[in-house]
C-alpha cells in the first residue's frame, strides 16, 4: 500500500472522523501514517486501518477492540461503536468505502514516476488460473501484485488493489460476477489498461438468468478500460468475439481451439481467417500424465480485420515456439494463450513465454492439483484436487484431464470420478447435472461417486441427478462396467474411495464439485493423512 493519512484516507472515503472518546488522544496526530488494510481482525498488522464489515455471520464492528490490539490506527465503520479504543472513520457503507480506498490507492500510484499497468481478466471459466499464468509471465518484467485464490468480489479485489505500492509495476485484478453491473462497479476502482474475456459459460446462470445477460456482465470489463485500453479476446467464443465491438483501442486475439483439439467445435470461428496476430496453439497433443504440448503461434492472418483486431506490439508476429505446459489439463491451452497474448503486448517474446509457462506447475489451492495420497500403509492413489468449485464447462474439462491419465505403458490405471453439485444454475440445473453425469460415462471412466449431503436436500438432490445421468448412459451403452455410488456428505465419499483403492491398482481420483459440497475439506483430509498438510 502506499502509505498515506489517516485524514487523507477519511477524504478518500467521504467519511467523518471520529476521534478517540476516552481522553485517551483527543486530536488525531498529522503524521499517524496508514500503511495497511484489512477487513479480518486478526490480519491487522500496527498501521493498519481496520474495515468493519457486516457479513451473514460475523459482524466485524464486534472486533474493533482486537483491531486496536492489534495495532490498528483506524476502523472504518457504518455507525459509532461506543466504547472503541481507536479512532473511527463512519461512512454510509464500509464496502463501498474499502473500494474507494483501493481506488485512491490506485490513482497514487498512477501518479508516481515510472510504469504502472492494471491487468483485469473475467471469464467464466479460467480466471484464476490465467492470473497465476500471468503473474508468472509478469513477474519476470517486474514488481506484479495478484490476488491469493480467488479474490474477484468487491471485497477481495480492492484489498489486491490495496498491496499495490510504490514500486509496483503490474496489478493483475481477477474480476467476477453474479449479476450484471458487479465488474461495473469493480473496473470503477481499478480501471483496467488490458482486459483479458476468457469464455462466456453456464456458470452462474441461475443468478444471471440467461447466457446473453452472461456475456452482457463479462462485457463490462471491455467498457470499463481506460481510454485507448487494450482487449484481450478469445476469438473462438462468438460471444466475446462479439465485444471487439465495444473496445475503446487495440484488440488482441487468442484462438486456442485448433488442430489438434478433441472433441466438438459447436459456435466457434475458427474455420474462417484470423487477424494478423492472433495466438494460436496447434498441434496439441497431451502426454499421459496430462500435460499439454502445443505449438503457440503469433498467425501472420489472411485477413488482418477479419476480428477487428491488430497484431500486438511485437516483431515476432510470424514466429512459433512449442510450449510444453507445467499445469496438467488441455483446457489450460486457452489460459495459456490469454497469459501469453498479455504479456507479449507487454514485450516478452515468445521463447521467453514458453519458457515461463512450462515452470508453472502449481497454481491456487484446489484447482487440478495432483499429489499421491497414502491413507494407510501399502493403500495409495493419485489425486487430482480440483474442488474448488465447479460448472458445466470446468466439470467437463475437469473430466477431460481424468481420461486423458495414463501414468505409464502397460501400467494399470483405474479412474474414479468423485463429483459433487454444481451451483446457480437455474431451472435447468436437474438437466445439466444429469447431462455431466452420462458424460462422465462418456468419458471412459471406471467410477462415479455423486457425493450429496445428508444435511442438504437440494445438494443431494443434484448429487442424485449426477447418478441418474450416469446410470441411463450406462444403460444405453449396453450395461457398461462403470461403478456408480451415491453417496450424502465427504466420510461416505472417502469411504467408498477407500474400498475401490483396496480393490483396484493404479486407481487416480480427480475431485470436482461446487464450495458448498466441502469436496476440498476431503482433499485436505487426504493430504494430512499423507503427511503433506
Amino acid at each position: 500500500m502506499i502509505t498515506m493519512s489517516v485524514q487523507e484516507a477519511a477524504q478518500a472515503v467521504s467519511g467523518r472522523i471520529v476521534p478517540v472518546s476516552d481522553g485517551m488522544r483527543q486530536e488525531l496526530p498529522a503524521d499517524l501514517a496508514v500503511t495497511g488494510v484489512a477487513t479480518d481482525s486478526r490480519q491487522v498488522r500496527p498501521g493498519s486501518v481496520f474495515v468493519a464489515i457486516a457479513g451473514e455471520r460475523v459482524d466485524g464492528h464486534d472486533f474493533l477492540a482486537s483491531a486496536a490490539s492489534a495495532g490498528a490506527l483506524a476502523a472504518i465503520v457504518d455507525h459509532e461503536v461506543s466504547g472503541a479504543t481507536l479512532v473511527q472513520i463512519v461512512v454510509d457503507d464500509t464496502v463501498r468505502a474499502l473500494g474507494a480506498l483501493a481506488k485512491h490507492n490506485l490513482e497514487l500510484r498512477r501518479a508516481l514516476p515510472g510504469d504502472f499497468s492494471i491487468v483485469g481478466i473475467t471469464g467464466s471459466v479460467g480466471k484464476t488460473t490465467t492470473k497465476d499464468l500471468l503473474h508468472a509471465l509478469l513477474g519476470e518484467l517486474g514488481p506484479t501484485v495478484a490476488p491469493v485464490g480467488s479474490f474477484n468480489n468487491n471485497i477481495g479485489m480492492p484489498l489486491t488493489a490495496l498491496q499495490v505500492d510504490p514500486a509496483t509495476r503490474f496489478l493483475i485484478a481477477e474480476m467476477g460476477a453474479n449479476h450484471v453491473g458487479e465488474i461495473s462497479r469493480l473496473t470503477a476502482i481499478a480501471p483496467p489498461d488490458v482486459s483479458v474475456v476468457l469464455k462466456v459459460g453456464t456458470a452462474h446462470l441461475g443468478e444471471f438468468g440467461s447466457v446473453e445477460r452472461i456475456a452482457r456482465a463479462k462485457s463490462e470489463i471491455v467498457r470499463g478500460l481506460v481510454p485507448h485500453g487494450v482487449s484481450v479476446l478469445n476469438a473462438d467464443d462468438p460471444r466475446v468475439a462479439a465485444m471487439a465491438s465495444l473496445a475503446p483501442g487495440e484488440v488482441l486475439w487468442f484462438a486456442p481451439r485448433l488442430d489438434g483439439q478433441k472433441g466438438p467445435q459447436k459456435n466457434v470461428g475458427n474455420a474462417g481467417p484470423r487477424a494478423a496476430g492472433t495466438l494460436v496453439a496447434r498441434n496439441i497433443e497431451i502426454d499421459g500424465l496430462d500435460h499439454p504440448r502445443f505449438t503457440m503461434q503469433a498467425a501472420a492472418g489472411n485477413s488482418a480485420g477479419d476480428h477487428g483486431g491488430g497484431s500486438g506490439n511485437n516483431a515476432d508476429a510470424a514466429g512459433a515456439v512449442t510450449v510444453w505446459l507445467g499445469l496438467t489439463g488441455r483446457h489450460n491451452v486457452a489460459n495459456a494463450l490469454a497469459a501469453a497474448a498479455v504479456a507479449r503486448h507487454f514485450g516478452m517474446s515468445l521463447e521467453q513465454i514458453a519458457r515461463g509457462l512450462g515452470r508453472v506447475e502449481r497454481i491456487s489451492p484446489h484447482r487440478m492439483a495432483i499429489s499421491q495420497v497414502e491413507e494407510e500403509p501399502g493403500v495409495c492413489f493419485t489425486l487430482i484436487d480440483d474442488s474448488f468449485n465447479a460448472n458445466p464447462d470446468s466439470m467437463k474439462a475437469g473430466l477431460d484431464g481424468l481420461a486423458a491419465w495414463q501414468p505409464g505403458e502397460g501400467e494399470p490405471v483405474y479412474r474414479i470420478a468423485v463429483l459433487g453439485a454444481m451451483l446457480e444454475l437455474g431451472d435447468s440445473e436437474g438437466s445439466m447435472h444429469e447431462q455431466i453425469g452420462a458424460y462422465a460415462v462418456h468419458t471412459g471412466i471406471d467410477a462415479l461417486i455423486a457425493v450429496g449431503s445428508d444435511a442438504d436436500a437440494h445438494l443431494d438432490a443434484l448429487a442424485a441427478g449426477l447418478a441418474r445421468g450416469a446410470s441411463r448412459e450406462s444403460e444405453q451403452r449396453g450395461g457398461s462396467n462403470v461403478s456408480i455410488d451415491l453417496v450424502h456428505g465427504i466420510e461416505q465419499a472417502r469411504g467408498a474411495v477407500r474400498d475401490k483403492v483396496h480393490a483396484h491398482s493404479g486407481v487416480i481420483v480427480l475431485l470436482k464439485g461446487s464450495h458448498a459440497c466441502e469436496l476440498d475439506e476431503l482433499a485436505e483430509q487426504w493430504t494430512a493423512s499423507s503427511g503433506k498438510a
